[in-house]
């Protein structure tokens, strides 16, 4: 027969790491201590030992082991200690006394160490998690892109839960998608899930199949839905997921924290280069508007000479002179439009209002246009009731000369251009129409813009200055403008004006009867 196998290593080490018969060697091994000092040490100093054993026992391995080391203690005191020894047999009633109380102290300590034991990890596993989330919040503060933030929140939930992620974002037209190539399959049923909990903004699980358990946590904003965090980790472990809820929940905080500071970063950025754009564009036309003006006028003037000069020029040579004059006149009025922008745009536009009725400023500006209206009958329709508006003459004259040699523009040569007015209880609408083709649909929210046309590719002569100008006005005035097709064809273009509270103006009959 062969002798049986020693016990292996491996197998020695796994019953020493067993906190039960660690307990129960702790108990022996404090029995073997007090054997020699038994006749020297009172009884209750023994059972001091065996319950600073016990205490021991509940310090390093828990609650099970120090109850298993209580009742083991009161077996080994009872064994050797107490008479009649080597028998568990009592010889005086009181020990049993004895034992019960040493047995409940023994619980009792045994429950409040390994309570405060208890406590004391979870304060230390708290302690480190802090730890590990001011890491996280300091690697996202300095994140500069939403793939560095991806990757702070990937790195952390992988080292301290082994779990996948996947960061869901959404693009202009709000369709989720992942900023990086992601570790976890998104299938169908995950990105419609994904779409759910974007929409609703709740914590939802999800299982994908027999394999993997996954979480998908919002990323809420402070303004809006920033992203859905995805946390993938296997079946099997699913109940960690549940557990660290809210640890997750934080992650998903700080991340959605990270992930809108970029965009008000993105956002301050584009402000601040648009304004910087808006400031140069202003002074460029402030400066070539001032230059340009300068020889406009000298060209204007000496058409003039010649087109008045004696003896007169022959009638070719009058028609040429006639045409430069106007296109010297035609690119002085561009040029004022550039002016008057660059000007309002620095907030160096004063209004100098008075009440004046609405009529003689159409009529001063049809005339001021003359040949500019090339040929279109302006055909004025006001109610008889309209009453003296407060406006700066001068700068609704620019807005109706603007108006009305757009409409002439675009309109088919003799058609008719439709000027009419609405009153109503706290405004006066003007609407000027043409019979051309009309705005194109897709440009009407931006045709008041700075060198917006209705058109990007236009034989017609400008540079999308005039609307711009108009609305500026418009609005300085308190009012509104607007751009619209009416079904029956053409455009039109309304605006508003404040009717206010005209001033009372007395009739001659009734200054004569005062005096």
């Amino acid at each position: 027969m062969t002798a049986p196998a020693a016990p292996s290593i491996s197998t020695s080490l796994r019953v020493l790491r067993n906190p039960y018969l660690l307990a129960v060697a702790t108990s022996s091994l404090t029995a073997l201590i007090a054997m020699p000092l038994r006749d020297r040490l009172d009884l209750a100093n023994t059972v001091m030992l065996f319950l600073l054993a016990v205490v021991l026992v509940a310090v390093r391995l828990g609650r099970g082991p120090a109850i298993l080391a209580a009742f083991c203690s009161v077996a080994l005191f009872d064994f050797f200690f107490v008479p009649p020894r080597l028998s568990f047999a009592v010889s005086d009633v009181q020990y049993l006394v004895t034992f019960a109380v040493m047995l409940a102290v023994a619980l009792l300590i045994s429950h409040l160490t390994s309570g405060l034991a208890c406590q004391a990890r979870a304060a230390k596993a708290r302690e480190l998690q802090t730890h590990t989330l001011y890491e996280l919040a300091k690697a996202l503060a300095g994140a500069l892109s939403q793939t560095q933030v991806h990757e702070a929140g990937a790195n952390f939930l992988s080292e301290n839960l082994h779990a996948e992620t996947c960061l869901l974002l959404p693009d202009a037209q709000d369709n989720l998608h992942s900023i990086v190539a992601p570790a976890i399959p998104l299938s169908l049923a995950a990105g419609h899930v994904a779409r759910q909990v974007f929409d609703s903004g709740k914590v939802t699980e999800n299982t994908a199949g027999d394999e993997r358990h996954s979480l998908l946590l919002p990323l809420k904003g402070s303004t809006r839905m920033r992203g859905v965090l995805m946390v993938s980790i296997k079946y099997e472990d699913k109940l960690l997921l549940q557990r660290q809820r809210s640890l997750l929940m934080t992650v998903a905080s700080l991340m959605a924290i990270a992930i809108e500071r970029l965009h008000f970063v993105e956002v301050a950025q584009n402000s601040q280069l648009q304004v910087a754009s808006e400031r140069l564009r202003t002074s460029i036309l402030s400066a070539l508007s001032h230059d340009v003006r300068t020889p406009l006028t000298v060209m204007y003037g000496l058409a003039d000479s010649l087109a008045l000069g004696k003896p007169p020029l022959s009638a070719s040579a009058q028609e040429t002179v006639i045409t430069i004059r106007e296109q010297a006149l035609r690119l002085n009025n561009m040029v004022s439009n550039l002016l008057d922008m660059a000007r309002m745009q620095a907030g160096h536009l004063r209004l100098r209002k008075e009440w004046q009725p609405l009529e003689e400023v159409i009529g001063a500006s049809i005339n001021m246009l003359g040949t500019g209206l090339q040929g279109h009958a302006v055909k004025v329709s006001l109610p008889a009731d309209l009453p003296m508006i407060e406006f700066d003459a001068v700068l609704m004259e620019r807005v109706f000369c603007n108006l009305l040699e757009n409409a002439a523009k675009y309109s088919p040569s003799t058609a008719d251009i439709n000027v009419r007015a609405q009153v109503s209880d706290a405004m006066i609408e003007i609407t000027i129409c043409n019979a051309g083709a009309g705005f194109p649909s897709d440009r009407l929210s931006r045709i008041f813009d700075l060198f917006e046309r209705g058109s990007v590719e236009s034989a017609v002569p400008g540079f999308g200055v005039g609307l711009a100008i108009c609305r500026a006005i418009v609005e300085a005035h308190g009012g509104t403008i607007r751009a619209f097709n009416p079904e029956s064809g053409g455009s039109c273009v309304c605006f508003t004006l404040p009717r206010g509270t005209p001033p009372q103006i007395e009739s001659e009959n009734d200054s004569g009867e005062s005096q």
